[in-house]
């Protein structure tokens, strides 16, 4: 990050490891995923194209980020369990979420063609996540057990429900018929009144998805005289065990027992309240301005192979602009949003309940929709470009005390932008008049700002003529546009239909905000 006198506002970020030796395990899930699934005409009540996409995002994770190790998946939800010695991420739970959630979603976007070629995508789906810290291994055991028998709870629950909706009964008619019935008695419904064998169903509806490291042995090549020269390799499987917590299952597969530890028994029963309180969360205090800042993850990678216009895309920074409004549209509590490269900071106003003022849900949520979107988006910017790989993010959230020292925290990220894409700017001038990039670093080592001006001015380039966008980021909030009229010589105040907009203009100066008070005054 650039230095400024406004950097004192890091001091508010808090630090969120995962410490060893906990075991990492993150759990995404759908966001209103009921409404979702009725949208899209999802077959009831499991759709097994719906899954099998869901299983193909997870397997796409797991090839993405190696320290996972173990993932399990039921519904629109799936838990991903990292080996016990990963430093993914520095073990920081916003980020492993944050991150591990966009990548799926981003996945979930770009692969619904190929699994619904005939359904059009009619808006970004979303999902939520959170990190479990498992203190031992028999926390894990017991997380797993969990979330399998939730897998079989609700499908039992929902096949009977569908069932009888498809009898005739409407949906509060067949709820009230299942109120309070046992796991025997749903079991009855179905076998005696419609004639189905619960047990029989297919393995993925009762039992979900687990995805795991196995050992293989593959050919690789041939020798001279034919014969095949084999190794030893890992791949991932889909296995549909019925029961991923015990010891028969656990303990037979070396990656399982290698990279986390053996299950020494057999367990019978969780509380789901005590394996709750493992979760990792923090919520956030009120009366506070929450400011969530979401980061492109490895964005230079990105940006070579797409082959962005250096040093800047105009189009790929109208592609986030276009999306960070989108984010504050969906959620209404966001007042403003600063955005500059592939970053972007949403301000929700101070007496926000949005997720229960909960860290990792707020984070993820937004990282998820504002990747969705980005991908959803991606042909309107990029009509002749193909997305050859997924895009992802990261995301954290800091508190705020008081209206100046957000104004701060904004002014910081303004003043990033001018220094980061001054510095931008003559790089890539550097570069495109033939120096190498390390010759170029060198040659702006330890340069000021008024350096700068004149390297520049040397290739005929006024940087206070640049485009505003590049120099200043992108400003976005909500145009209260209030109108005074005069009726019958009496002023009135009219209020005209409020709208989102975006500007690139200077938020450091008291100037912006006197003439934009609603922002964060109401």
């Amino acid at each position: 990050m650039a230095n400024s006198k406004y950097e004192y506002v890091k001091s508010y970020e808090f630090e969120d490891e995962v410490f060893l030796p906990n075991l990492m395990v993150v759990r995404i899930d759908g966001r209103d995923f009921r409404t979702f699934s009725e949208v899209h005409e999802f077959e009831k009540p499991n759709d097994e194209v719906a899954l099998n996409l869901m299983n193909s995002c997870a397997v796409s994770v797991s090839e993405e980020f190696p320290d996972i190790v173990f993932s399990y998946g039921f519904s629109d939800e799936f838990s991903f369990v990292f080996k016990k010695t990963s430093k993914f991420h520095q073990r920081r739970a916003s980020k492993v979420e944050s991150i591990v959630v966009s990548f799926f979603t981003s996945v979930y976007v770009s692969k619904w063609r190929e699994f619904f070629p005939s359904k059009e995508l009619r808006y970004p789906p979303s999902f939520r996540s959170r990190v479990t810290a498992c203190a031992t291994i028999e926390v894990l055991q017991s997380y797993l057990l969990w979330r399998q028998n939730s897998c079989h709870t609700s499908n039992l629950h929902s096949t009977c429900l569908w069932e009888l909706i498809k009898d005739g009964k409407t949906e509060s008619e067949a709820l009230e018929l299942l109120k309070g019935a046992s796991k025997e008695e749903k079991n009855s419904l179905l076998f005696e009144k419609f004639d189905i064998n619960y047990q029989k169903l297919d393995a993925i509806f009762r039992q979900g998805s687990c995805i795991l490291k196995t050992e293989v042995i593959e050919v690789v090549k041939h020798n001279e005289n034919g014969s095949p020269v084999e190794r030893l390799r890992k791949k991932l499987r889909i296995l549909h065990s019925k029961n991923i917590a015990g010891r028969s299952f656990w303990n037979e597969h070396t990656s399982l027992r290698n990279e986390l530890c053996i299950f020494t028994k057999d367990i019978g029963k969780v509380e789901p309240d005590y394996l709750k309180s493992f979760q990792f969360g923090k919520k956030l205090m009120p009366s506070m301005w929450i400011v969530i800042r979401i980061d492109g993850c490895h964005f230079h990678r990105f940006t070579e192979v797409h082959e962005f216009v250096k040093p800047n895309d105009e189009q790929a920074l109208n592609l986030m602009n276009s999306c960070a409004v989108a984010v504050v549209k969906e959620f209404p509590d966001i007042i403003f949003s600063y955005g500059v490269s592939d970053e972007y900071s949403f301000v929700f106003k101070k007496d926000s309940q949005f997720c229960q003022r909960q860290a990792s849900e707020m984070v993820s949520v937004i990282v998820s929709f504002f990747t969705s979107s980005y991908v959803t988006k991606w042909r309107v910017f990029f009509p002749q470009k193909e997305l050859k790989c997924p895009p992802y993010f990261d995301g954290r959230a800091v508190c705020y005390p008081s209206s100046d020292i957000l104004r701060d925290y904004l002014a910081w990220r303004q003043v990033d932008c001018h220094i980061n894409n001054q510095y931008n700017t003559c790089f890539w001038e550097l570069v495109m008049s033939g120096k190498g990039k390390s010759e170029a670093q060198n040659l702006l080592k330890g340069t000021q700002a008024g350096d700068k001006d004149i390297l520049l001015k040397q290739f005929g380039i006024d940087y206070n003529k640049l485009q505003v966008m590049f120099r200043q980021g992108s400003s976005i909030f909500w145009d209260k546009g209030d109108v005074i009229t005069m009726n019958k010589n009496e002023a009135s105040v009219e209020k005209s239909g409020e709208k989102v907009v975006v500007e690139h203009c200077n938020i450091i100066e008291p100037s912006f905000w006197h003439a934009h008070p609603t922002i964060l005054y109401g």
